[in-house]
């Protein structure tokens, strides 16, 4: 007996899905009953599940893994369509089951993947079914996008919103969190750590049910738009067909706007409020031009205590100066240790914050003490940029003169779709789909070119511009010139624990450097240190654990200090 399977898909786009769903699996048992010498092994169906794609045809991978397996010899189904609309997922499965002893029998079609022109069949059918996907996917995004535009919400539900059947009401039981945000962020001018803190001890559930709120949980809530009554629709979109895969519409398709569209939860005043609170702190929160130490030590940070990554924060000098401190996350969003509402242990004791430029001191101390020979780096660094810059050669493949003749073709060709299109050769959208593809090339065609024009160029500039790099190589290297790019790479981790203690690591170096941290107002009272100014600022003892390095502190730290030896043994 010849053991055989059977698949059928139905699609969401068709009318009396389940019917046809059980009608396909009524008709394949009859159709292998017939047969003498057949027997059936097992209906393998999906239902709702789109074609163009197999990853998501749960049923389908299935069918195929059992076919490596020698559970059938034969797999039958209605058409080619219903197996997939993907012409290339079509060719290329027959062809594995093919080479393992599997034959596919598309019925309606009249096709055997045994025949000896069944692929150029295949291709001809799956190509219409393809085209078929395409055209279908068009008309909805078509119809889609214009019940957009007539206001019709394609969204899920949320915090202070129910959606249904594409219009939005208003959940007053979440919008009452949602009011009490934004009056704690635009009125009390409270941050987003400390209004996600007070929502998770109160107990307050978000729209999922969790009580575990964050600050970027609340920032979106403070960006959303659909709280003071507009909609903004198409900040995702498929670009492709094929796949179905969603990515962020970055600028790819027209955003569709509807201002006051649905009832607010938020006055216009509160929200304009609240916009321009979070984009104040936004640049306050940022660093200006030149090295940024907050990108250096993002995620390099370790809290001793919980283990949290520390964040960085601005803060005011009495003078009305800024500067940036880095503390422990779990601590800044959850306080100190306790137990919030539910009972469950939360927070951190760690206790200490460390100054931007404290943290950067204790990297860059740690660098000094290692011995290098500079005049060596800077002679191979600027070698080696300078054999990178001037490495211009030139393939056969990209030489100017066959850019420009390969362009001239393709600006041959798109006239030639324009005379089929005059001729009524070929239609609209056929000239549209060809223009955009050979504008695509043409494009690639262009950058390669400026590519190789710009090599050539370096030529000329090959003098002018090691000067130029061994300056820079030189500056970076005697520590004149930051660059924040050697200093996150340098850096592997930077550990502070509760007893004041920070331990450096940097990559690929066995060594730990342990720095102490120390108030300045604490060394004031001692009588070597009378004179120092009182200050809340944190400064540094240096410890070394390398025995085979000096044990002490820099220059500018022992003036600053006035202390020689400040280690703690």
């Amino acid at each position: 007996m010849i053991k055989v399977a059977s698949y059928c898909r139905v699609s969401t786009d068709k009318d009396d899905q389940a019917n046809s769903f059980e009608s396909q699996q009524k008709y394949f048992k009859e159709y292998i009953a017939r047969r003498p010498n057949w027997e059936l092994y097992k209906i393998y169906a999906d239902k709702g599940i789109t074609g163009t794609s197999t990853k998501k045809r749960v049923k389908f991978n299935q069918m195929i893994n059992d076919a490596h397996m020698g559970k059938f010899h034969i797999i039958i189904t209605k058409e080619v369509s219903r197996f997939s609309r993907n012409i290339l997922d079509t060719i290329s499965y027959t062809r594995e089951l093919k080479a393992i002893g599997v034959i596919v029998i598309f019925l309606n079609d009249g096709i055997a993947t045994s025949d000896g022109d069944a692929e150029l069949k295949l291709s001809f059918l799956g190509s219409l079914a393809q085209e078929e996907s395409r055209k279908t996917s068009a008309r909805v995004k078509w119809g889609q996008t214009r019940r957009m535009e007539q206001g019709v919400v394609f969204g899920r539900s949320m915090l202070g919103y129910d959606v249904k059947d594409g219009k939005m009401t208003i959940n007053p039981e979440g919008a009452e969190i949602v009011k009490l945000i934004f009056h704690k962020y635009g009125n009390e001018k409270k941050g987003t750590s400390v209004i996600a803190r007070e929502l998770r001890e109160a107990g307050y559930r978000s729209y999922t049910g969790n009580t575990k709120w964050s600050n970027t949980h609340i920032i979106k809530i403070l960006k959303n738009e659909k709280y003071v009554g507009d909609l903004i629709q198409k900040k995702t979109i498929t670009p492709d067909y094929l796949t179905h895969a969603k990515k962020y519409n970055h600028g790819e398709e027209e955003f569709i706007h509807i201002e006051n569209h649905h009832e607010p939860i938020i006055d216009r005043d509160l929200w304009n409020l609240v916009q321009e609170e979070l984009e104040k702190r936004n640049l306050h929160g940022s660093y200006g031009k030149g090295h940024s130490n907050r990108y250096v030590f993002s995620g390099k940070i370790k809290c001793g205590e919980c283990g949290a990554s520390f964040v960085s924060r601005q803060r005011k000098r009495k003078d009305g100066s800024t500067y940036k401190r880095w503390g422990c996350f779990t601590a800044a969003n959850e306080g100190r240790v306790h137990r919030d509402s539910q009972g469950n242990e939360v927070g951190c004791d760690i206790g200490r914050q460390i100054r931007d430029e404290l943290a950067m001191d204790m990297l860059k101390q740690s660098l000094n003490t290692i011995p290098m020979d500079q005049k060596w780096i800077i002679n191979n660094v600027v070698s080696i940029a300078m054999d990178a810059i001037t490495y211009c050669e030139i393939d056969d493949w990209d030489s100017e003169e066959k850019l420009q003749y390969e362009m001239e073709q393709i600006m041959e060709k798109k006239q030639n779709v324009l005379d089929a299109f005059f001729s009524k050769n070929i239609t609209k959208e056929d000239m549209r789909m060809m223009n955009e593809r050979y504008d695509k090339q043409i494009g690639e065609l262009q950058e390669r070119l400026e590519t190789v024009k710009a090599k050539e160029q370096i030529h000329y500039e090959t003098d002018s511009l090691k000067s130029d790099v061994r300056k820079q190589v030189t500056d970076m290297v005697s520590g004149l010139t930051e660059s924040e790019i050697f200093y996150k790479n340098v850096l592997e981790q930077m550990i502070v624990y509760p007893d004041q203690r920070v331990e450096v690591k940097l990559n690929l170096l066995p060594q730990k450097w342990i720095f102490v941290l120390q108030k300045l107002s604490d060394l004031k009272h001692s009588s070597d240190h009378r004179n120092l100014p009182e200050t809340d600022s944190l400064d540094l003892r240096v410890c070394n654990n390398n025995p085979s390095l000096p044990t002490s502190v820099s220059t500018a730290m022992q003036t600053r200090l006035g202390a020689a030896n400040l280690c703690d043994r």
